[in-house]
């Protein structure tokens, strides 16, 4: 598996997952690496996560303003200046065609170098565990509407007339949340800065020391608990 260092240049990063929080638990350290090297990371997130309520009944209006002012936190903590959502229901997320011409239309605005989303294809993240649906359907929109859509006129051409969105090639996508990596980085450096922003989101988290527990516990392959060395693995594909 490649160790990724860095580009030689700064590149524009859009992360495009689907809940606030997706980002800090699924790449929170790669995001502040980033960040803190001189690239522009952006978020977008197909929804306000209006069903994450921890056993609990929270009005949803109440839960999106909450889960999208954490999320906000949780970005600035790691060196994202601008958040973006798209409204979609929490758990009800489809790769159709109307989220496809949406997530199109951001990558158009945004026109990203990279684009970091959700392996579409991860069904079980660990054992007994399950992938959220979201997770699943956000890598699989995200996917399509940058091959081929973005870079073809062709594809939703309203956006072009209408909105003046010209196409756009993106030169990279990185898949996170993975059973197959092929690139990883070494993250020990901001594996604080990620257990902090993660913090934000307290609406989330039941236990905070438990969880900062776990993340400290998920040790590189080869360092120890005297000398730990944290990463993060992404499936990368550059076109």
């Amino acid at each position: 598996m490649e160790l990724f260092v860095d580009w030689d240049s700064p590149r524009k990063i859009l992360v495009f997952l689907a809940h606030p929080d997706d980002p800090e638990f699924f790449c929170g350290a790669s995001i502040a690496y980033w960040c803190a090297r001189g690239h522009e990371v952006v978020y977008c997130l197909f929804t306000k996560g209006d069903k994450g309520v921890n056993g609990r009944i929270i009005p949803p209006e109440t839960l999106k303003q909450i889960r999208e002012e954490e999320q906000r936190k949780a970005a600035m903590l790691l060196g994202v200046k601008r958040v973006r959502f798209l409204n979609y229901p929490d758990g009800y997320l489809l790769p159709s065609l109307e989220a496809r011409r949406d997530a199109v239309r951001i990558i158009r605005q945004e026109r990203p170098d990279v684009v970091v989303t959700c392996d579409p294809l991860n069904y079980f993240p660990g054992p007994n565990r399950i992938n959220h649906p979201d997770h699943r359907a956000a890598g699989q929109i995200v996917l399509d509407a940058v091959f081929p859509a973005v870079g073809n006129p062709m594809f939703f051409p309203e956006l072009i007339t209408d909105e003046g969105l010209e196409p756009h090639e993106v030169r990279e996508v990185w898949f996170s949340l993975t059973q197959q990596p092929n690139v990883r980085l070494d993250v020990t450096e901001y594996w604080e800065q990620k257990i902090a922003a993660l913090g934000a989101h307290r609406s989330q988290i039941e236990n905070m020391v438990e969880l900062e527990e776990r993340l400290r516990a998920r040790l590189a392959p080869d360092s120890t608990p005297e000398h730990p060395r944290y990463e993060e693995y992404f499936y990368r594909v550059v076109k």
